[in-house]
């Protein structure tokens, strides 16, 4: 069983807490999680993957040449039900965009100046 320390690490990242939130009710494979973080490569969503496998907070299931992910919230205990109050908590979806912007890597969205009107 993986210790506290180990599990908190996991969740410290706020990917792997969108990960997590992605699989929490339903299975998703790798391709439908990476397709709902399009700012990610799918090797990173691997990464993130393993991380939470190793940290016992994801089952993994294989079918043919797809795995499917799921979340284990038992293994989470009370900080399962702090994250899902917090996945229904407006301001925690402003919060993760602004973590996941400060965390991406490369090149920025361009945005275009805003013009006076009048």
């Amino acid at each position: 069983m993986p210790s506290q320390a180990a599990i908190l690490a996991a969740i410290a990242s706020p990917r792997r807490r969108e990960i997590l939130r992605l699989v929490w009710k339903e299975e998703r494979t790798a391709g439908a999680i990476h397709q709902a973080m399009p700012d990610v490569t799918f090797g990173a969503v691997s990464l993130q993957l393993r991380s939470l496998a190793e940290a016992g907070l994801i089952q993994t299931r294989a079918k043919s040449r797809n795995r499917f992910y799921r979340a284990r919230p038992e293994a989470l205990g009370q900080l399962g039900k702090m994250l899902e109050q917090m996945w229904d908590d407006k301001l925690w979806a402003l919060k993760l965009e602004a973590e996941l912007e400060q965390t991406r890597r490369g090149p920025r969205p361009h945005r275009r100046p805003r013009t006076k009107k009048g």
